[in-house]
């Protein structure tokens, strides 16, 4: 069994599923064919039951196909049956379509962000964010920070869970450290990270760590940084400790589930990670959130924004790199870039 599950790994989760889906259309090809000869010749037929099975059972399309080219003639039966199976077949196959295909393309999400206590004189300012590398190879990683290098960035902001295994996280950071942000690039740990290892390679790329701690960026602009909530303490109160009443306070937290556990009341805006908004999902619906064992707090924290316990603006990104063999499904891999605005819509 550990042979066969390594094998299917090996050769692509979603590849291997979509030559099952392929299998038995063509299963159901054959068996419409054969049928087909047998009325011609007026021999024994095969059951119809097992015609409307194989239809059903994801084999709508041949089923279909076999309808248009060999003329079959069908009952009503078959033709509902015929109908439910493309429906029944088109969830799987749009998954794996979008699987195989845009849930491997990084996407830019350029997203604006309007404050009252945004600094007006730093208007336009943007922040990138990123999060959940794991195992992002050097070259994908190397054609984001490219491509960040294109689009002009202040600030380059971190969420944290890198793989630690063989020492894929010091090619991930080398290649991250590329970036050039006017102000530099910070992070915090994910519950995936040994945070000790991780933090001294970012200082040595010159990537600042924040570990329940803060500072000033620019006049009035505050950014802060927790522990990991699985694996260590944070603390919202002592990473914002410095920060001044009307200031505005970015809060980076690789666990969004910090924010309904702690006070957030001064913080205009948090980052966030460690979902993947569901990763793999039915259409966009993180329902895989619903288990409990990733967010205590179900699909709360399965879409771009949601809100904190009292109300402050959460942001969780699904994530930039691949967790391992598992595929994306309507889940793709983003960084976003937020331009900052003083004043609401």
């Amino acid at each position: 069994m550990q042979t066969i599950i390594g094998w299917v790994v090996s050769f692509g989760i979603l590849e291997f599923v979509a030559v099952c889906l392929v299998a038995v259309n063509l299963h159901t090809l054959i068996l419409y064919v054969i049928n087909k000869r047998k009325a011609e010749r007026n021999d024994w037929r095969i059951s119809e039951p097992a015609l409307i099975f194989f239809t059903l059972a994801l084999g709508g399309v041949c089923a279909l196909l076999d309808m248009k080219l060999a003329r079959h003639k069908i009952s009503k039966k078959f033709k509902v049956a015929v109908a439910l199976g493309l429906l029944i077949a088109f969830v799987p196959i749009s998954h794996i379509a979008h699987g195989l295909t845009l849930d491997r393309i990084v996407r830019f999400a350029e997203i604006p962000f309007h404050s009252e206590s945004w600094p007006p004189e730093l208007d336009g300012y943007r922040i990138a964010f990123m999060s959940d590398f794991h195992t992002i190879t050097d070259e994908e990683m190397r054609r984001v920070a490219t491509e960040l290098n294109e689009r002009d960035i202040d600030l380059l902001l971190l969420g944290g869970d890198f793989s630690m295994r063989d020492g894929h996280y010091q090619g991930t950071l080398r290649e991250i450290a590329q970036v050039t942000a006017t102000d530099g690039i910070f992070g915090v740990e994910g519950n995936h990270d040994n945070y000790r290892r991780l933090f001294a390679r970012k200082r040595q790329l010159n990537i600042t760590p924040l570990d329940n701690s803060g500072l000033y960026i620019r006049g009035g602009f505050f950014l802060a940084g927790v522990q990991d909530a699985w694996s260590r303490n944070p603390s919202v109160a002592d990473a914002t400790a410095a920060a001044n009443d009307g200031d505005f306070v970015l809060l980076l937290s690789h666990n969004p589930d910090v924010s309904m556990r702690q006070g957030t009341s001064g913080i205009n805006l948090i980052l966030s990670g460690h979902t993947h908004r569901g990763q793999i999902t039915f259409f966009g619906i993180p329902l895989y959130l619903l288990r409990g064992d990733i967010t205590a707090y179900g699909m709360r924290f399965g879409r771009e924004f949601a809100e904190s316990a009292d109300g402050a603006s959460v942001f969780t990104s699904s994530g930039v790199g691949a967790y391992y063999d598992v595929p994306r499904i309507f889940a793709r891999p983003e960084v976003a870039i937020f331009t900052m605005h003083s004043g609401y819509l």
